[in-house]
């Protein structure tokens, strides 16, 4: 059974065990990488060995942040206390990563306590917040490295504070980040005010193939590898794209939909708050939050597309 820690005990083992080796979810983003690289970071400060699990997923965007946190390909992990961040289920495992986790820190409601340790706050908009906070605990502080890492976490996750999920406490904790000394400037650019031209196209056919629905309170999404391929996009660009059938006005809940290289379909849901998109992927067996969520579906992404219009449009006469 999952026993269910406080950010206190949660400092506390990390300061009374040590060889530490910190897992990230598949397909990685900044919340995940930023606060597994500042954890691994400040455990390192305090003494501890301490490495990130090497995952092949990671894209070059963020590579330059948490490379030297990274252990080798070929890591010998046998012994490691093993410690996952921002992972929900071990479904999002990488692939080659153990399974014998002894301490999870997660922000997911949906986390489905895989772990023997769980620290768990799903009100807060960010794993790196809760990351912050045990690191200030266990240490005193972060340093200007570890801020910015957090940074990173804390924006990527709110998309630059700008979904519906930032609150109050996102605001007070970018504030301690940046008086820490955190890169913002440097962050917001990379992130959030460049694109690669191949990005640009990507977007441009994703906005022409919008599917709308129920008066554009529903907006789906379908990238398929066709696009990809005449757009050029890379991994690298693939951040975020969530976030874009939700632009549209007047909408309610979105759905982005890409095509995997098996021909299925990888979807990632969004909502205002009116529909529990969490509850709608765990009928696919994934899973998150009430606003933000995913899972994989065995279909054709167009197939994808018209399964999830009709359990939409039954989920949002509910709000009506």
């Amino acid at each position: 059974m999952t026993k269910i820690l406080t950010k206190n005990e949660a400092a506390s083992f990390l300061g009374s065990h040590d060889n530490y080796l910190i897992l990230t979810h598949k397909r990685p983003d900044g919340d995940t990488l930023g606060s597994a690289a500042a954890l691994t970071s400040a455990l390192r400060r305090y003494g501890k060995t301490a490495n990130m699990f090497f995952n092949k997923d990671i894209t070059p965007k963020y590579l330059p942040f948490v490379q030297q946190f990274l252990a080798s390909e070929d890591f010998d992990f046998s012994e490691c206390t093993v410690i996952s961040v921002d992972i929900a289920d071990t479904g999002l495992f990488p692939a080659g990563a153990p399974d014998d986790v002894i301490l999870a820190i997660d922000h997911h409601p949906s986390n489905s306590r895989f772990a023997q340790n769980l620290l768990l706050e799903d009100s807060r908009s960010a794993c790196g917040e809760i990351v912050l906070d045990v690191i200030n605990l266990l240490c005193g502080g972060v340093n200007k490295e570890e801020a910015t890492l957090l940074y990173i976490a804390l924006s990527t996750d709110t998309g630059c504070f700008v979904y519906a999920n930032t609150d109050s406490h996102s605001f007070r904790t970018a504030g301690e980040l940046y008086d820490a000394g955190a890169e913002t400037a440097k962050v917001n650019r990379i992130f959030f005010r460049s694109m690669s031209k191949a990005r640009l196209t990507l977007e441009g056919l994703v906005y022409s193939s919008l599917l709308s629905y129920a008066e554009n309170r529903i907006n789906i999404a379908v990238i398929t590898k066709e696009m990809i391929e005449k757009s050029g996009a890379t991994q690298n660009d693939m951040d975020d794209l969530a976030s874009l059938p939700g632009k549209v006005e007047g909408n309610l809940v979105s759905a982005m939909i890409k095509e995997n290289d098996q021909g299925f379909s990888k979807v990632s849901l969004r909502s205002n708050g009116a529909v529990n998109v969490s509850s709608i992927c765990a009928m696919f067996g994934g899973g998150g939050h009430v606003m933000a969520a995913g899972c994989e579906m065995d279909m054709p992404p167009f197939q994808a597309a018209e399964t999830l219009r009709k359990i939409l449009e039954d989920s949002i006469k509910w709000t009506e």
